[in-house]
C-alpha cells in the first residue's frame, strides 16, 4: 500500500470519526458512510497484489486476489442499503421533531 492511499484512508477515517461525534444525526450518518468507505478502501488495497504470477500469462503480469474485491463489493451494497434505511429513519425523525439535533429529540434521551 503506498503512502498516498494510506493517507487517504486515514483522512476518510478521521473525518468519519469527527462527523460521528457531532450532535447532528445527519452528520453522524454521513460519518458512518465515510468510515465504511475507509474500511472498503483499506480492504481493496490490502488485496491488490499478493506477489504471485497470473496463470496463463507472461511472467511480468501481476494478479489481484479476488476475495477482497468480492468482500468490498458486498460491503458496498450492504452499506448503501443500510445508508438508505438510516436516511429514511432520519427523515421520519426530522419531520416528527422538526430537528436533527440528537439532544433535542425526545426519544433518544435515556
Amino acid at each position: 500500500m503506498n503512502l498516498l492511499t494510506s493517507l487517504a484512508i486515514g483522512v476518510l477515517f478521521a473525518a468519519g470519526i469527527y462527523q460521528i461525534l457531532r450532535r447532528n444525526l445527519i452528520r453522524a450518518a454521513i460519518g458512518l458512510v465515510l468510515l465504511s468507505n475507509a474500511v472498503n478502501l483499506f480492504l481493496f488495497n490490502v488485496g491488490a497484489y499478493n506477489g504471485t504470477e497470473a496463470a496463463y500469462t507472461t511472467a511480468l503480469s501481476q494478479i489481484s486476489d479476488p476475495l477482497p474485491q468480492a468482500l468490498v463489493l458486498t460491503a458496498i451494497v450492504i452499506s448503501a442499503g443500510g445508508f438508505a434505511f438510516v436516511l429514511s429513519l432520519l427523515y421520519v425523525i426530522s419531520t416528527r421533531y422538526k430537528t436533527s439535533d440528537s439532544d433535542e429529540v425526545k426519544g433518544l434521551k435515556n
